[in-house]
């Protein structure tokens, strides 16, 4: 399995995600499943706020990607934490979108499926822009 993976950026820039499959086991071999097909290269971030940034959208409006089941778990979304988005159903989470908390965000504890934490490039995450781009997500 998996225990990591870097995402670069097409302007330029990299973050780490070490991820967590002893908590989120399918969210994280989903992510990594789409990340060694290359699903994820050319997708756009599509949400940045002053909290959070989310992309994985295969239609970059927040409304794409299929559903599966969430996993949630007992890791504290903090600055850095990797979680997928879902709709109104806490059961079902989407199978493509995901974010990055900029700082601590304690509401989504129990409510979203946290499977890794950025361990470096930070500061190229705070730096993300509505629109910016993967290039490629390389998993190790």
């Amino acid at each position: 399995m998996a225990t990591k993976a870097t995402v670069e950026l097409q302007k330029g820039g990299t973050f780490t995600i070490d991820f967590r499959a002893d908590k989120a086991p399918k969210t994280v071999e989903n992510f990594v499943t789409k990340a060694r097909a290359k699903f994820y290269d050319g997708l756009t971030f599509h949400r940045v706020e002053d909290w959070v940034v989310q992309g994985g959208d295969p239609q970059g409006t927040g409304r794409g990607g299929g559903n599966m089941p969430t996993e949630l778990n007992d890791l504290p979304f903090t600055a850095g934490s990797v979680g997928i988005a879902r709709g109104q159903d806490i059961k079902i989470s989407n199978d493509s979108q995901w974010f990055v908390t900029k700082t601590d965000a304690s509401w989504l504890n129990g409510q979203y499926t946290n499977f890794g934490q950025v361990t470096s490039g930070m500061d190229v995450v705070a730096g993300i822009k509505i629109g910016d781009k993967i290039k490629t997500i390389t998993v190790e």
